[in-house]
């Protein structure tokens, strides 16, 4: 079956079924990191999806604050699920990271408040 078969498919799903296709997605073969990148002046530096401004950081604390999968895909119209896939190994890859991130974007956000 390819992409373009499945597609339809996919789409009819509900938004719990397509968030049960990213975790089982997430446990196959996905290359990690992939379309993960760091480009300096971009984000401050952080590891985004390529091409976009979407910070793995803010998808693991979008998943913390109650946001699903598919939530996430709905929200973010270039974001794959394997994007998403890749944003959860890299985030589990580089933990210390992606928690020093979320820490100073929290400390900024508390002294504009």
């Amino acid at each position: 079956m390819t992409l373009k078969e499945l597609e339809p498919q996919l789409r009819a799903l509900s938004d719990d079924e397509k968030a049960q296709v990213v975790q089982l997605l997430s446990q196959g073969k996905i290359t990690p990191w992939r379309r993960i990148e760091k480009t300096p002046g971009v984000c401050g530096g952080s590891a985004c999806i390529a091409g976009t401004r979407i910070t793995v950081w803010g998808l693991v604390e979008a998943r913390r604050i109650g946001y699903s999968e598919a939530d996430l895909l709905t929200s973010y119209l270039s974001l794959s699920a394997t994007d998403i896939a890749n944003a959860w190994a890299y985030a589990e890859a580089f933990s210390d990271e992606i928690e020093t991130e979320i820490r100073e974007n929290n400390e900024v956000m508390d002294e504009n408040l």
